[in-house]
């Protein structure tokens, strides 16, 4: 279950980005609304997870699939551009959220 609690709190993270950004290209406040819901509800969830998940696995999962995610939808809904040195960064986010999930002491494992 604290998994499922990590998935929301990304999810809701990524989902406030992205509405964070619609707010700002068309002046919308339905989107600044959307936004802070996500993001509260994105904290909660984080909150949640971290009653039964390590601190560190918890925010570098949070965090770095949050950034890859939203970098990536960032293409596709706002046709912004990724170049070669954003893609290898994006890579090595995510290598490093497999490395401490599955790799590392800091997972609890």
């Amino acid at each position: 279950m604290p998994y499922l609690y990590l998935a929301a709190a990304i999810i809701f993270e990524v989902s406030g980005t992205l509405a964070l950004k619609w707010s700002a290209i068309t002046n919308n406040q339905w989107y600044s609304a959307i936004t802070f819901i996500s993001y509260c509800a994105s904290f909660f969830f984080l909150w949640l997870a971290l009653k039964n998940l390590p601190l560190a696995l918890s925010y570098a999962t949070w965090s770095g699939v949050g950034i890859a995610a939203t970098c990536i939808l960032g293409v596709f809904f706002f046709a912004e551009k990724i170049d070669t040195m954003g893609l290898i960064g994006v890579t090595l986010i995510i290598s490093g959220i497999i490395l401490i999930n599955f790799y590392s002491s800091m997972s609890g494992h």
